[in-house]
């Protein structure tokens, strides 16, 4: 048991406006911490408490959840301490029983929902992923999954009634479950591998970017023989005093690459500050992140699946959708945004089409198998399994990935629309640029396509393909050219810019 003194027990004022300003799509976030770049705080402990009492109400009457108990974890953020103590707070005051786990991770918060343990009829995760160390948010689980958009919606509706200044008895439930957690993880790998100590003999580092990875290192790997020196920034800190906890991060992951290599390690492993995206450094110190890592986890689950279907976000490769099919598979490229396609994946499978995987370029690889949890930590023992089979016949996974070819040439860019109504303009564009698309030799609109516009040009008119889609929240307007030919991203590229310079835009 523990005890919470809470730091702000007055009443909560906060309009559905406001709250609503919070909402990321399927999570709550905002600036938690005063100080930074003259950022307004918006997420306060008695702000969170209220959408956590949202949360208990839509699980009573929504759900069905007569008298709910509810988890609550957090990463190594500095405002993760008082946050879960207005959530607490909160909760109590929706009439839920409370469990408070301290440092966790994301995953493991659904799994809380899932554990026989407990089987906890809610859970919220303290997290904003790798955002600056002053923002920080909320992320909800029941025992189907995590909550979606709409479900976000209804749950900020509910906190209406919520009063922070009532009484409330501060006594909790503890429970180190990333104890548990890791201990299902270990116990995976040995099933799997019919070993004690599967990495015995191997060094495997990690890169924990201060955030809630550290767990790893110590309760799987070391547990399971592998040799861990050489890991770095293991401690929780949440100020994150080394490095953005990002692995899709270019310059974050070339440094890792380079301690890999220096250490002499087998593997390296990069994880997000929650520990819901990972990325992977192979045998020769190179980086298998965005699409290289959705090509080694289709490799692994066609082999389990002959002919499944992967679901993709829109900015996948087109080689590969080509190495996917090589593979028996089959490449369905979808939205941005791992809810996105996780739904959709889950769709699919409702409507007789087997999917094993959904996968996102930033790291989010949900499995079927396990309840299409996006779970870093997860992906990683997949791999790792792979691996230790593939020591044994004298494979390496640079060979494992011998036949998926990277682009030649990759390139993002980001106008900015300078006109104030930028959606109703920005869709007007887009209209604009399939009429022009067609119009241009070597030129093909893709279809079907789910997300923006996708072009696929033919070897004599840049050799690759472009994806222009519109910002959600920004004035932005992302494309990304990829040209399997020196010099193809240019051509592509000349060609776009005779289309956009038409509009009124800053590049």
């Amino acid at each position: 048991m523990i005890e919470y003194e809470y730091l702000n027990d007055n009443h909560y004022g906060g309009s559905l406006k406001e709250l609503q300003k919070l909402q990321n799509g399927s999570d709550i976030r905002g600036v938690a911490v005063a100080g930074y770049k003259d950022e307004q705080v918006n997420l306060t402990p008695d702000t969170a408490g209220g959408i956590a009492f949202g949360f208990v109400q839509w699980l009573k009457e929504i759900k069905g959840v007569d008298s709910p108990f509810v988890c609550v974890g957090r990463d190594s953020r500095i405002s993760g301490e008082d946050l879960a103590e207005g959530i607490i707070k909160g909760l109590k005051l929706a009439g839920a029983r409370v469990c408070y786990f301290g440092l966790a991770t994301t995953p493991s918060m659904f799994v809380s929902t899932k554990a026989e343990t407990l089987d906890a009829d809610g859970a919220i995760m303290i997290t904003a992923s790798h955002l600056p160390y002053n923002r920080n948010g909320m992320k909800f689980f029941t025992k189907a999954g995590g909550t979606s958009k709409e479900d976000v919606k209804n749950i900020i509706k509910f906190v209406e009634n919520f009063k922070s200044n009532k009484d409330v008895d501060k006594n909790c439930e503890f429970n180190e479950f990333i104890v548990t957690y890791s201990d299902l993880l270990v116990d995976m790998v040995r099933k799997k591998t019919a070993l004690l100590k599967p990495f015995s003999g191997l060094k495997i580092i990690v890169d924990a970017g201060n955030g809630a990875a550290g767990f790893f290192v110590d309760k799987v790997l070391i547990t399971l023989g592998a040799d861990t020196k050489g890991s770095v920034f293991l401690n929780a800190d949440g100020m994150f005093p080394n490095h953005v906890p990002n692995p899709e991060n270019e310059h974050v992951m070339r440094d890792f690459c380079a301690v890999v290599k220096h250490e002499k390690a087998d593997l390296g492993i990069m994880f997000d500050t929650d520990v819901d995206r990972a990325a992977l450094v192979d045998e020769n110190g190179e980086a298998v992140s965005r699409n290289r890592l959705i090509a080694l986890m289709s490799n692994i689950v066609i082999i389990e699946h002959p002919q499944t279907t992967i679901v993709t976000d829109s900015v996948t490769s087109s080689s590969l959708k080509n190495y996917i099919e090589s593979l028996g598979g089959k490449h369905h490229r979808f939205q941005r945004g791992y809810n996105n396609i996780i739904t959709e994946a889950k769709r699919l499978n409702a409507a007789g089409e087997n999917c094993e995987l959904a996968i996102e370029t930033s790291g989010h690889c949900a499995l079927k198998e396990n309840d299409f949890l996006d779970d870093g930590a997860y992906m990683i023992i997949k791999i790792l399994i792979k691996y230790v089979e593939l020591r044994k016949a004298r494979q390496t996974i640079a060979g494992f990935l011998k036949d998926y070819k990277e682009p030649v040439e990759a390139k993002e860019v980001r106008p900015t629309f300078m006109t104030a109504d930028f959606k109703a303009y920005g869709s007007s564009l887009m209209d604009d640029f399939v009429q022009y698309a067609h119009s241009q030799e070597g030129w093909s609109v893709e279809t079907p396509n789910y997300e923006g516009v996708r072009i696929n040009c033919d070897k004599d008119h840049g050799d690759g393909w472009l994806l222009m889609r519109l910002s959600l929240h920004d004035p932005q307007l992302p494309i990304n050219i990829e040209s399997d030919s020196e010099g193809g991203v240019a051509v592509i590229e000349e060609k776009l810019k005779e289309f956009l310079n038409r509009y009124d835009l800053e590049f």
